[in-house]
């Protein structure tokens, strides 16, 4: 068995309090990446579940017949993301290049229009997605430097035990076990940090590669509508 002032030794808080300076530095910093890393996460999961939500609210309201310019009137004076954002964005650009300088509504639209409209809808795309990716790089970051980082307090855990055997010249599970134990923990913290933070970064990628594909889809889809209404006014 082992002796129960070796086992008090071996405690996470006595391990951290042990540890040399060196480790104990990159425990905090292992620590502190995991739970900021676990903060963005909980934080996408809540943002992607809600565009999710508003997305399929917003497309059952557009399909279902009502007026374009009834929903857009509806949403023009709030604040909007996603799907809803590209519908008010297309539609403020067509009612701008549709109206004379006077105010007027036009009696046709002007030339150009549709690759206007198709120019912002590109750019509202664009800005949805980076705000849906904002932040991710730190989980791939996280994820693919945490490992080595916990690697590097490993290598420093059993120098600190070959000092210590090299000092006491006592190769003793007392004089080892310390050193050891903490490079171990240090190894463990950074597969804490670098696991969930790569999980969640390739669901989130694939998350976001699917939100882009679906906008694009209902870019074609009312570019395709306000190019049946230039037709109709040519």
């Amino acid at each position: 068995m082992t002796p129960p002032d070796v086992a008090a030794d071996l405690s996470l808080i006595e391990l951290f309090r042990n540890a040399h300076l060196v480790v104990q530095l990159v425990i905090v910093g292992l620590l502190l990446a995991s739970i900021w890393s676990w903060a963005i996460i909980i934080e996408k999961l809540f943002l992607f579940a809600k565009t999710r939500k508003e997305t399929g609210k917003f497309e059952q309201v557009f399909w279902s017949g009502q007026s374009l310019e009834e929903l857009y009137q509806a949403l023009a004076q709030r604040r909007n993301t996603g799907v809803a954002a590209l519908f008010v964005a297309a539609m403020r650009e067509w009612k701008r290049s549709t109206e004379r300088e006077g105010g007027d509504r036009a009696a046709r639209p002007m030339p150009g229009v549709q690759l206007r409209v198709e120019k912002v809808m590109d750019v509202t795309i664009s800005r949805e997605v980076e705000r849906l990716e904002r932040r991710l790089t730190f989980l791939a970051t996280v994820g693919s430097t945490a490992p080595f980082v916990g690697l590097f307090g490993t290598v420093w855990g059993i120098m600190t035990s070959f000092q210590a055997i090299a000092a006491s010249k006592n190769t003793s599970l007392a004089v080892v076990a310390p050193g050891i134990a903490e490079a171990l923990f240090a190894t463990a913290l950074g597969l804490l940090a670098a696991i969930p933070a790569v999980i969640f970064y390739n669901k989130f990628n694939a998350e976001v590669a699917r939100y882009a594909a679906r906008l694009e889809g209902f870019a074609d889809e009312f570019g395709a509508i306000l190019s049946r209404q230039i037709d109709k006014t040519l």
